[in-house]
């Protein structure tokens, strides 16, 4: 998909406030209402938008111990790798999981309450799938940015 200066604008203003009306959206992008909603149908149908959601505070919410789990395997087999990718996914503590290039396989943040949480979640992992050689942990002591919105302008 063509992505023109105006989808762009949409974009980043959705991004910023995915509650804006159709009206305020068509008013910012100096569009009447209906282009500016086919663009926006346009824009979900090809997937450039994939939903619309709600950014909780997790302070708020008392998740305060955010944790970075590097994991090396010794088992590089499909079935392994799916098995592993099922698992680790269907915990909820789970915010982002990359399979990576370097000295570790995975990596793996984490977000819980406590170091108490952290370690429950920690014994959970490593039990539920075979074939961990190593796991290392690093934790956040304060975050310094944090963002979901993606850099459309470059």
């Amino acid at each position: 998909m063509n992505i023109d200066s105006v989808d762009r604008k949409i974009l980043n203003l959705l991004q910023n406030d995915g509650s804006l009306s159709l009206a305020d959206l068509a008013e910012a992008v100096n569009l009447t209402t209906t282009p500016c909603w086919k663009r926006l149908k346009k824009l979900e149908e090809t997937g450039v938008i994939e939903k619309r959601v709600a950014l909780l505070n997790p302070e708020k919410l008392g998740l305060l111990f955010t944790a970075f789990v590097l994991v090396k395997t010794s088992d590089h087999s499909s079935k392994w790798y799916k098995e592993f990718v099922s698992t680790t996914t269907s915990f909820s503590e789970v915010m982002e999981f990359y399979r990576m290039a370097g000295e570790y396989d995975y990596m793996i943040k984490v977000l819980v309450k406590d170091m108490k949480r952290f370690d429950l979640f920690y014994k959970k992992l490593v039990t539920s799938v075979g074939g961990i050689s190593n796991v290392t942990s690093t934790f956040a002591m304060e975050p310094l940015k944090y963002t979901t919105a993606l850099p459309i302008d470059n």
